[in-house]
């Protein structure tokens, strides 16, 4: 009886959450008002399992991926350590030369099994661009931009059932250019985050059947701000709130599904809009000028308070900023898997809602997933993206050259 309750509870909340997306889908232009940060590229999901359910990953089970979703979840992972590599080319329906790459991994520390340091770099390849050239025959300028993290976490149990991690992380993004022609210029950026997780995990009976039940938070990128010009324009990192649920059961021998459910928000103060404000009269310029440069010149920390309380639309416009995942992954014995999920973000803060789905094979040694999105307006560019990952496990590892040496 729980396991059809859960069941139709997810399809219900699933359904319901796309009739909004529907209902939602023409929205006013003054309505239209997304958070705007710097080095966007630190919230796409690098891989292709919890990208496979709509960008899901605070309370599933641990994996080579935790360090984006949530690394405390390294604390509870089954082997004693492994390797990630995920591939995504980004956009290919506009460009073919915009990419990213991923790898991740963790290794657990010590006898007592309660503590992992775990790392991952990733690079965003934002392609060739080529800008300039002028009528005079000035030639064009060839750059080749891209985003780069590298971060290093450390996860512990607390108890039995919660642990907590902390990752701490260096970001570049590199967009520099000169164009000797318009004289325009622009220098690299860099920044410093920390992100702060927590996972709790217990083992309920439904029934005569041993259930799993979790629960997690991620806190991640709160840092410096970045600037490509020296200090006179400041951007936010994309500092993220990731709240999440999963429930798994089994459903026969060797036989288990899983639901689950994780909550966005982006700490990130709005920024003022020159339509907000009464741009006809010197008194209106002069107060949203006011206004943006104390947006420009906010700390950090102060942002992320301000970020609940400082849209123009009040606390409606503030329930409009949280993304909602939805998914649910089947296993056989933990060596097939076949994965579903839907991302919901509201039309006036991007409208970035799709469908996902997406499989998995794995042997002792090695794991293969892939995932397929697709958005649910066919203009999206991000419609019909893939996701490609590959991961090592050392224990089996470990016991494939144990057995090849006797």
């Amino acid at each position: 009886m729980m396991k059809r309750n859960l069941f139709i509870f997810f399809s219900l909340a699933l359904i319901l959450v796309s009739f909004s997306a529907h209902a939602d889908n023409e929205i006013k232009d003054n309505e239209f008002n997304p958070v705007n940060t710097g080095v966007t590229t630190l919230s796409i999901a690098p891989d292709a399992r919890g990208s496979s359910m709509g960008n899901l990953g605070a309370a599933t089970d641990p994996d080579m991926n935790s360090q984006f979703w949530n690394p405390s979840k390294y604390a509870f992972g089954y082997s004693t350590g492994g390797l990630s590599l995920s591939y995504t080319p980004w956009l290919r329906k506009i460009v073919n030369d915009i990419f990213l790459a991923n790898l991740a991994g963790y290794w657990k520390l010590g006898s007592g099994d309660n503590q992992a340091l775990s790392a991952s770099l990733r690079y965003f390849s934002l392609g060739e661009v080529t800008s300039g050239g002028s009528e005079d025959g000035t030639a064009a300028m060839t750059i080749n931009p891209y985003e780069f993290a590298i971060d290093l976490g450390y996860s512990r149990k607390l108890s039995e059932k919660f642990s907590m991690g902390v990752v701490l992380r260096y970001i570049l993004s590199d967009l520099s250019y000169n164009n000797t022609y318009t004289g325009e210029s622009n220098t690299a950026a860099s920044a410093f985050s920390v992100d702060l997780s927590g996972y709790y995990v217990t083992y309920p009976m439904v029934g005569r059947n041993e259930c799993q039940f979790s629960w997690g938070f991620d806190i991640s990128n709160i840092g410096t701000k970045v600037s490509y010009d020296h200090g006179a324009n400041n951007a936010f990192l994309p500092t993220n709130f990731r709240l999440g649920a999963n429930f798994m059961f089994p459903l026969a021998d060797y036989n288990t599904l899983s639901f689950g459910l994780d909550l966005n928000k982006l700490l990130v103060p709005t920024k003022p809009r020159a339509k907000d404000y009464e741009m006809e009269t010197a008194e209106g310029q002069a107060e949203y000028q006011e206004a943006l440069d104390k947006w420009n010149d906010m700390s950090p920390i102060t942002g992320i308070f301000k970020s609940f309380s400082d849209a123009p639309g009040g606390f409606g416009e503030e329930l409009k900023e949280i993304n909602l995942s939805l998914g649910a992954e089947y296993a056989y014995n933990q060596q097939f898997f076949a994965r579903l999920g839907y991302n919901y973000e509201h039309p006036s803060k991007g409208g970035r809602s799709y469908f996902a789905f997406g499989a998995g094979f794995s042997l002792n040694v090695v794991q293969l997933d892939a995932s397929y999105m697709l958005a649910t307006a066919q203009s999206s560019p991000l419609d019909q993206t893939l996701r490609f990952t590959l991961t090592f496990d050392m224990d089996g590892l470990r016991d494939l050259l144990g057995k090849r040496g006797r």
